[in-house]
């Protein structure tokens, strides 16, 4: 089963005064390296980081990793563009996808077991969405079966993969993700988190 991961890594983080939220750095490494490591650690390939706003200061992070490194251009249009971007790049690389795990930098939580365990609950169920559930909503980490891919190629704005999941509560499995409502968009969240 061919399954790509794409993580989001193009905002500004606007939020955050100088710092972009990609480049803090945790138990030794920056969020993004982490993100990516974690990715590396699945037999999910490719990996693809979109970047975007901070892009000369992230990619040097990423030096040597086998990862694909494509640029949003038009990430101040928001989140639909990064999708769209990162949907393209695993075209270029794996014609043949069943389905796409998407991955944010901003949920320390995350790790290698909730990836596989997605992918998992994806082969066992046959349920085309696959949601992290945290916080009383479902949301990213969420993998999509190809047949969603159109539908999250047709997004606008700043509406992401959270949009496409509200739409096909029918067809998504939930895997509870507590710790998935940890997200770091502000610098108190960064000192909540840290302190």
């Amino acid at each position: 089963m061919n399954i790509g991961i794409i993580i989001l890594a193009a905002g500004a983080s606007s939020r955050m005064g100088n710092q972009p939220k990609q480049l803090i750095e945790w138990e030794g490494r920056t969020l993004i390296r982490r993100a990516v490591d974690m990715a590396l650690e699945t037999p999910f390939r490719p990996v693809v980081v979109v970047v975007g706003a901070n892009k000369n200061r992230i990619s040097p992070e990423l030096d040597g990793l086998p990862v694909t490194i494509i640029d949003n251009q038009h990430w101040q249009q928001g989140l639909s563009s990064s999708i769209k971007t990162g949907l393209a790049a695993v075209y270029l690389t794996q014609k043949n996808i069943d389905a796409v795990l998407f991955l944010l930098t901003d949920q320390p939580g995350v790790d290698r077991g909730l990836l596989l365990q997605l992918a998992q609950v994806y082969r066992e169920t046959g349920k085309g969405i696959v949601a992290s559930g945290y916080a009383g909503s479902l949301g990213v980490p969420a993998l999509f079966d190809r047949k969603y891919i159109s539908e999250l190629l047709s997004l606008t704005g700043d509406t992401g993969a959270k949009w496409v999941i509200a739409n096909h509560k029918d067809d998504c499995a939930e895997v509870p993700f507590e710790s998935g409502k940890i997200d770091l968009d502000t610098d108190e969240d960064v000192e909540r988190f840290f302190g």
